[in-house]
């Protein structure tokens, strides 16, 4: 990523994090205390490789983990990830209960009105994902209309499904699964529980080499808007 970019980022997080609560001095906004206990609190949802995922040595890797790390660093301060549900991100800003979200969140405009977004740091593709042997042919996202698809809850993939194919009748809504973990629907996928998978093209793409899948379709028709990091807001 280059430096204007993260630059900009810590700006807004910084700006953000410093707004301070009813009767509480500037000089102990958010930001203060962040750097009083000298650690940023984020939550992510760490099965979403490259993204956010574990390794082996139970640590928190990918691009994101990296670029957290990145901006605390200039901050001042270390980094402490919390690991949970992809739909239960916003709502743990919003109680306060951690300071950011990094989780490959899209900064859709109905989750601008939930919290706020730092500036954009990557605009996505969207992939639908397929078994190997699987005949499935697809030339537009609606082409999965139809066929049993998997999505992780509450990302933009899932909402786009339930508005495009479920809502107008061209999908059963019992054809549609949801997954609080976006590698159980990629496990399932390949055990042919699920015909396709629907998800952002990178995490994807880390599926297919993982389990030997391949991409049936990659498009930005479906994409909402660009990744960002939702600091708190401590207003």
């Amino acid at each position: 990523m280059k430096p204007f970019r993260i630059l900009s980022i810590v700006a807004v997080m910084a700006l953000l994090l410093a707004a301070c609560g009813p009767g509480q001095p500037a000089a102990q906004g958010l930001l203060g205390a962040i750097k009083q206990r000298s650690q940023l609190v984020v939550g992510t949802s760490a099965d979403y490789p490259p993204y956010e995922s574990v390794d082996a040595s139970g640590n928190y890797v990918g691009f994101d983990m990296d670029l957290i790390r990145e901006i605390a660093k200039r901050m001042g301060v270390e980094v402490k990830v919390q690991d949970m549900p992809f739909d239960s991100l916003i709502a743990a800003v919003q109680e306060k209960k951690i300071d950011a979200v990094i989780a490959a969140m899209q900064a859709t405009q109905e989750r601008q009105e939930k919290v706020d977004f730092t500036v954009v740091y990557h605009k996505p593709k969207d992939s639908f994902i397929v078994t190997q042997d699987s005949t499935i042919v697809m030339n537009s996202p609606k082409d999965a209309a139809g066929h049993t698809i998997g999505v992780q809850t509450g990302t933009v993939q899932e909402k786009w499904v339930q508005e495009n194919l479920v809502t107008p009748g061209l999908t059963k809504a019992d054809q549609v699964f949801s997954y609080e973990r976006a590698d159980n629907a990629a496990r399932d996928l390949a055990a042919g529980r699920i015909e396709i998978l629907y998800i952002l093209a990178e995490a994807g793409q880390s599926f297919v080499d993982q389990m030997g899948l391949k991409v049936a379709l990659l498009t930005d028709e479906t994409i909402a808007g660009g990744q960002a990091i939702a600091p708190q807001w401590a207003s």
